[in-house]
């Protein structure tokens, strides 16, 4: 089941939390519970994922986007998500993420997100592509700095996550059916 209450306790927690610039980076610290362990006593990568969001919603708060969502009346969703698991995450632990705005191109905002345990190691780190809807259709990333009442240019994406995203672009959609 989705973490309802989690992301009502992040929400809370960060309702009055100073904004964010462009490109300030939104900590949080959560703990891995029992619910959020696969067969093999580790975190779930579904419930990763799901964790994510507990990162990347009150990081779309402090950036004023929230606000965008509700006066635009759009919608924000995952486009694409490409993620690394590094470190086995188990009962109990604590771990610090890490939210932030990469960059953006005509289409499409990239977050990045990474999740440290105590000792400083990086246990999961993932890139989010995310985007914009209004109207049953995407919203241009210009419109939605335009909103944002900022004037940025778009930052370039590093080469790395811009052929990432290139590679999955080149597979077949829809995929053929077997």
């Amino acid at each position: 089941m989705y973490p309802f209450l989690r992301l009502t306790k992040e929400i809370i927690k960060f309702r009055n939390a100073p904004p964010l610039g462009m490109w300030d980076v939104h900590v949080s610290h959560h703990r891995i519970w029992p619910w959020d362990l696969d067969f093999m006593s580790e975190l779930n990568n579904g419930r990763t994922l799901s964790i994510f969001d507990l990162g990347r919603i009150p990081f779309a708060m402090r950036s004023g986007l929230f606000k965008v969502l509700r006066k635009r009346k759009w919608g924000l969703t995952v486009a694409g998500s490409i993620v690394r698991y590094r470190r086995r995450l188990t009962n109990l632990e604590r771990i610090e993420m890490q939210s932030r705005l990469l960059g953006w191109d005509e289409r499409f905002m990239y977050i990045e997100q990474s999740m440290w345990t105590k000792d400083g190691t990086c246990a999961n780190h993932g890139i989010f592509r995310t985007a914009l809807v209004g109207n049953r259709k995407m919203v241009p990333t210009a419109d939605v700095v335009a909103e944002l009442g900022r004037t940025a240019e778009p930052r370039h994406l590093p080469d790395w996550v811009a052929a990432l995203f290139a590679a999955d672009d080149s597979r077949p959609w829809p995929p053929e059916k077997v």
